[in-house]
């Protein structure tokens, strides 16, 4: 019952002197308000981080060869390292054949991990070709079955490239490549054949299939993707055939199942195929996930967040100091009152709760309107940069009890002042 008087009283004092109360909650509001904002912004970001890097494929792990460095070797002087050495100073960067990752290597893998391993997507690069005389670019990729299970792709009209097309010239092409280049309508284009430009050699392949095209640029003209340069699929024997490319693969990309964790099965990734270049002297295996950089970044975008609110919070030992003296001056001016308490039987105990709770309240209130401003603030920022604001919660909640602790903190000193005046001195008060 003490504490609901004492609260009620405090709310009372607020609302006799308005101004100075604002004035006083000012530092308050403005520190949290930046803490907010701040925490929001930086949440609604990693929010989009995560979501756009997961939509690349974060359940993905990418094997890639890499070329050993001269520090994988020990650091003795005998004559076998130093010839080892020579050999990585003088090698080609290209992979010779017998480097490359092996689709027995592959199959030995997935049967080893079958229920962590959903399918490996396998592709061959035949570069950029070119198409009439205006020399339209599409950028040619050989491909299996598995691939359009990897990759988002709507395909409109057709088929996709099947494991069992061979070195069979079809090829799967985006919807604005058919109408905007080869003038067909996305539904016509399949069956139809056309002629690219590929290392100087042309070529003529069949359309299987026709795919919506998304653009990757945030303009909205319609026009826009007409100069964009499409993907187009085509078999990955015919691929090698064209590009003249051996069996293997310089890198690979795991689709990992839906209760694997990643992060921990990259390790044994890197770990298994590691395994086939112990005694290889030029390459070795790398694994990567967008995973792992989600989540570096993700720690990278929460240190910056915290560490400019930790900035902006200085501002709440400002607002601090301010209640600290609004309280000094609050008891100068009902000296009298708190003799009067004292001589009607008031402890110290009870006065100094009395003027710790008014504090309290003065910062909870500077807090609440802090906080509301704050998530104002920050959902406008998160909006202008395009994400969706996502408010914290942690730092709301944190917020709060902060700014408890600050009119716990700086009310105190004042409040034992009060406790302690001598009841006549203080109705003697003028």
């Amino acid at each position: 019952m003490a504490l609901f008087e004492n609260i009620l009283l405090a709310l009372e004092s607020l609302k006799m002197n308005r101004l100075r109360s604002i004035l006083t909650m000012l530092g308050i509001i403005i520190g949290i308000g930046s803490v907010i904002a701040i925490s929001t912004v930086g949440s609604s970001l990693t929010g989009y981080v995560s979501d756009s890097m997961t939509a690349l494929g974060a359940s993905s792990i990418s094997v890639s060869l890499t070329q050993k460095s001269s520090d994988d070797d020990s650091d003795t002087t005998t004559s076998s390292n130093k010839k080892d050495f020579r050999i990585k100073m003088f090698a080609s960067e290209t992979p010779d054949t017998s480097d490359l990752i092996t689709d027995q290597m592959i199959e030995e893998y997935m049967a080893a991990f079958p229920d962590d391993v959903k399918y490996v997507e396998k592709t061959c690069s035949a570069g950029t070709a070119t198409y009439g005389s205006d020399e339209t670019s599409v950028t040619v990729t050989g491909v299996e079955g598995d691939y359009l299970k990897a990759e988002d792709i709507n395909l409109l009209y057709g088929r996709f490239i099947k494991d069992s097309d061979g070195e069979r010239m079809l090829a799967v092409v985006a919807d604005t490549f058919a109408e905007n280049t080869l003038s067909l309508t996305a539904k016509d284009a399949v069956g139809e054949s056309f002629t690219v430009t590929i290392d100087n050699a042309p070529q003529k392949f069949y359309i299987a299939g026709v795919y919506e095209f998304e653009s990757e640029t945030a303009s909205s003209d319609e026009d826009s993707t007409t100069d964009e340069t499409t993907e187009m699929y085509i078999p990955i024997s015919a691929a090698r055939h064209i590009t003249g490319s051996s069996e293997g693969y310089q890198s690979i990309s795991v689709k990992t199942s839906v209760d694997t964790d990643t992060l921990t099965f990259l390790d044994t990734t890197n770990s298994f195929f590691s395994a086939y270049y112990a005694n290889n002297d030029t390459w070795d295996v790398e694994t990567t996930s967008l995973e792992s950089v989600i989540s570096t970044l993700t720690e990278m975008i929460t240190t910056i967040s915290y560490a400019i609110a930790a900035i902006a919070a200085i501002s709440l030992l400002v607002g601090g100091i301010g209640v600290m003296n609004i309280m000094l001056v609050s008891i100068s001016e009902r000296t009298k009152e708190i003799g009067t308490r004292k001589a009607l039987g008031a402890t110290n105990g009870s006065i100094r709760m009395q003027f710790v709770t008014e504090a309290m309240v003065i910062c909870l209130v500077g807090g609440i309107i802090g906080i509301s401003l704050g998530m104002a603030l920050g959902a406008g920022l998160s909006k202008m940069l395009g994400y969706t604001a996502t408010p914290n919660i942690t730092s709301i909640i944190t917020a709060v009890v902060f700014s408890l602790l600050i009119g716990l903190i700086f009310g105190y000193a004042p409040a034992n002042k009060a406790a302690k005046l001598n009841p006549i001195d203080a109705l003697r008060y003028e």
